[in-house]
Order: C-alpha cells, then sequence, then structure tokens
C-alpha cells in the first residue's frame, strides 16, 4: 500500500498531540518554540522582522503556527502613515493556521464546535462585551465602542504575537472570537476575512428589500474588496452588476466573477456618459441599488446618479478618513428616496455564513482564488505593501517562507 507523505505526517502529528498532553489537560502538537519572528512595523514604511521570547503559555491560550495571512488595505494604510497611532505593533488580520498548543479550558471554537490541535483556525473580532453597543445591541457587536481586532492591536509586553503578520500567533485577549475551518483549503481561509466585509456588506442591503434576482446593481470600485463584493453578489442570485473601475485587469476579473456588464471610467470620462449607459441597460431609470467599494471622494460623490428613484446605496469604501466629498443632498437623496446604509466590518456571527458562502463559490464555479496574484515571506513586507500601493496585483499575501 502506498503512503503519502502527507499521510504519514497526519499520523505522527497526531501521535505527538496525544504524547504531548500536559499535567494539567493543555495540549500541543510539538515542542513550542522558545522564540519566534514577527514583522514589526516600527514606523511609517517601516517593517523589521524581530524575535520575541514565546510567552509562557496558559490554559486559556490558543497558539497558533501561521500558514498565510492576506495584506488588507488596513493594513497599508496604517504602514503608510500610522493613522489610528498603533506603532509599533504586528499587522495582519487576514490570517489562518494551525493549532500547535491548546489551553485546557478552551473546548469549542465561538460556533459551539469542538476544537482541537492540529485544527486550522481564524480568528474574528474582539468585543468588550461591557459597551453600550455590547449591552444594549447585542447584534450590532461590529460597533462595539472597544472593538479590536488581532493584528490591529499594540504590541502588548505579555504577548508580542498579536497579529498574523509573524510565525505564530497568540490567542488570549478577553472576548476573542475564532472559528474552525478545516474544511477550507488555505487561499479559502485567506480570503474569508475579506469575505465576511463583504457578507456582512450583502445583509446590510438586502435589510433595504431592494437585493433580488431582479436587481441591477451598480458596483464602483474593483480593488480586492470590489471584487470580493462582486463575488458575493453574485453567489447570491444578482445576475446584473454592472462593475465600474479604471483599470482592465481589474474590469476582466469582475466579468470572471460574475459582473454582466463594465465600464471603464479612463475611458469613459465623462460622467453623463457613464450615467447614461447604466439608463440604458435599466429600463432607463437607473440602478436599483449600488455599492461604493472605493476609498476615494469623487467617486463618493458620483455614485448617486447612477441610482434610480426610490433605490439604495451601501457605503464600504471608507474605513479610513480619506476626506470629504460634496453632494447635494435634495437632487442625490431627498428627491430620489434613496435608502442610505452603510457597512462597518463585521460581527462574529458573519463568519459562520461567510464560511457557506466561499463553499457555495466552489459550488458555483466563482473563481475567487484568483484574486491572489502575490506571495511574500516575512522579511519582505515592506514590498508587499508597495506591490499594493502601486496596484500590481489585486490581492497580495503574507506566506511563511
Amino acid at each position: 500500500m502506498d503512503v503519502s507523505a502527507s499521510q504519514v505526517e497526519e499520523v505522527v502529528r497526531k501521535i505527538l498531540s496525544e504524547l504531548s498532553t500536559s499535567s494539567t489537560g493543555s495540549t500541543a502538537c510539538c515542542a513550542i518554540p522558545k522564540s519566534a519572528k514577527a514583522a514589526v512595523l516600527a514606523e511609517p514604511k517601516k517593517f523589521v522582522v524581530k524575535e520575541f521570547p514565546m510567552p509562557e503559555l496558559t490554559d486559556n491560550d490558543i497558539l497558533v503556527k501561521v500558514e498565510g495571512c492576506g495584506v488588507c488595505g488596513t493594513d497599508v494604510h496604517e504602514w503608510k502613515g500610522d493613522p489610528f497611532g498603533l506603532c509599533p505593533l504586528v499587522l495582519g488580520h487576514e490570517g489562518t493556521g494551525e493549532i500547535v498548543y491548546l489551553g485546557k479550558n478552551i473546548k469549542e471554537d465561538t460556533a459551539g464546535h469542538p476544537i482541537k490541535v492540529g485544527d486550522k483556525l481564524v480568528t474574528s473580532v474582539i468585543s468588550c462585551d461591557n459597551c453600550f453597543i455590547c449591552r444594549n445591541h447585542p447584534g450590532q457587536k461590529n460597533l462595539c465602542w472597544n472593538q479590536g481586532i488581532y493584528g490591529l492591536v499594540p504590541i502588548d509586553p505579555s504577548n508580542p504575537f498579536r497579529g498574523w503578520f509573524a510565525e505564530y500567533i497568540l490567542i488570549r485577549d478577553p472576548g476573542s472570537t475564532y472559528f474552525v475551518v478545516n474544511d477550507l483549503n488555505l487561499n479559502q481561509r485567506m480570503l474569508l476575512e475579506v469575505a465576511c466585509v463583504c457578507v456582512h456588506a450583502l445583509l446590510r442591503g438586502q435589510k433595504t428589500g431592494l437585493l433580488n434576482f431582479n436587481s441591477k446593481v451598480v458596483l464602483q470600485g474593483c480593488g480586492p474588496v470590489g471584487l470580493m463584493m462582486c463575488s458575493v453578489l453574485r453567489a447570491a442570485g444578482i445576475n446584473h452588476v454592472i462593475a465600474i473601475d479604471g483599470s482592465p485587469k481589474r474590469l476582466e476579473m469582475a466579468k470572471k466573477l460574475g459582473a454582466k456588464t463594465t465600464i471603464n471610467f479612463r475611458e469613459i470620462t465623462d460622467k453623463k456618459e457613464r450615467v447614461a449607459i447604466v439608463q440604458g441597460l435599466t429600463d432607463g431609470a437607473g440602478a436599483d441599488f449600488a455599492y461604493q467599494c472605493t476609498g476615494a471622494p469623487a467617486a463618493a460623490a458620483d455614485i448617486y446618479d447612477f441610482i434610480r428613484r426610490g433605490g439604495g446605496m451601501c457605503e464600504m469604501g471608507f474605513f479610513v478618513n480619506n476626506g470629504d466629498y460634496q453632494v447635494n443632498p435634495h437632487f442625490a437623496m431627498c428627491n430620489k428616496e434613496i435608502n442610505l446604509i452603510g457597512s462597518w466590518a463585521y460581527s462574529a456571527e458573519d463568519y459562520p455564513v461567510t464560511m457557506a458562502f466561499l463553499r457555495q463559490c466552489k459550488e458555483m464555479n466563482i473563481p475567487i482564488e484568483d484574486l491572489i496574484t502575490h506571495t511574500f515571506p516575512l522579511d519582505k513586507m515592506n514590498e508587499a505593501c508597495e506591490v499594493n500601493v502601486a496596484q500590481q496585483g489585486i490581492k497580495v499575501c503574507y506566506i511563511p517562507g
């Protein structure tokens, strides 16, 4: 009987896991390193790889060996100028890896599923459970006044491994949420967080009653978030997405992911002409709904003109302060009675829905994994951010070397 190397590795891992049960009941699949490396953003545009001693692990800890992490636009904003005032820190919040140590007090993940050493894991938000929102509006924990997320929190002297741009991440903060994702491959797991942003935005949009099989939706901005939003809309049964961007490469990807019509604003520079195209596709009325996925104020000002009377719009492009734009509320919103909503990150409750979306993409042959165009090791994170800023690819990821 032929036995593959991966099968042998899995058997060895299980044996080590059984042998490494400590006297306290905590388990580890292998010898825990005494130290590990992390890419620390020491100051704007300066990642420095540093080695830190591994903290003493407790019965409430989860230690994960990092297998990969997406580079988010938020990471790049922080890299460019530290707008959140977090430096120094270990960035990376779109990460995933394998559990190598599990404290005895941890029996299940946030969804209530059993958890064990060797499982693949992703993290979600860290909510305080004590602020006004958490206590009075538990269904909106994405708006927690003290919201945190691994990879966007300062270095803690007791735990330097609080971001995914590292060899290991140590999950120990109170309020941490995490999910076992053994059935997803590495690429799907690295895309899960950005997909969750878009699934949350879909759910927000569906509350208006304007998204259905017959809806025509304008999608403005085909960066990683916009392209993932295109995939989410397609998987949800939106059969006519009109994607607007200035990159032929990204518009081509939008087509692959389900957009029916694309408009290149660099080729069609007159806004009135772009609006006329959208109206021609929508019986002269305008789009039923629009998703604004750029961080550009000028684009945000334009999008209202594409929407029909009684239609709706979800703004999800301004996760950081990119400035103001001017709009006439009479013509843009009031006269057309626009349903205007915002979308902010996600809640842990959105993660199981997002996992189902990733499985649906496989069923529908929506090639979301094609979004990943570049990967970089730990010592090349400055270059990874430079590639992201230059828009040389679509989704950039960190993969340990």
